[in-house]
């Protein structure tokens, strides 16, 4: 079954297609997304605000939400009934 999860500004992703949920600070997470953007695989979930989390998917997409990667960690965890 599907979970979906709250990304930010009602942005939802199915939570049991995610792979990680990693900080974009490092720059090896920079040239990632970058690259992501030059390939068309990165979806832009911020709505102009700055990138705090790149959630990695199944299918080899990019993710990119404004919210912190613990706090997106903590709603997949709800979701998932681990808390």
């Amino acid at each position: 079954m599907n979970k979906l999860i709250n990304i930010g500004f009602g942005n939802v992703i199915n939570s049991s297609k995610i792979i990680g949920i990693i900080s974009p600070d490092a720059a090896p997470i920079k040239r990632m997304v970058q690259s992501a953007k030059d390939a068309g695989v990165a979806i832009d979930a911020t709505c102009g605000r700055k990138t705090k989390s790149v959630i990695v998917m199944e299918n080899g997409s990019l993710v990119l939400s404004s919210l912190l990667p613990d706090t997106i960690t903590s709603r997949v965890n709800h979701v998932e009934g681990l808390e």
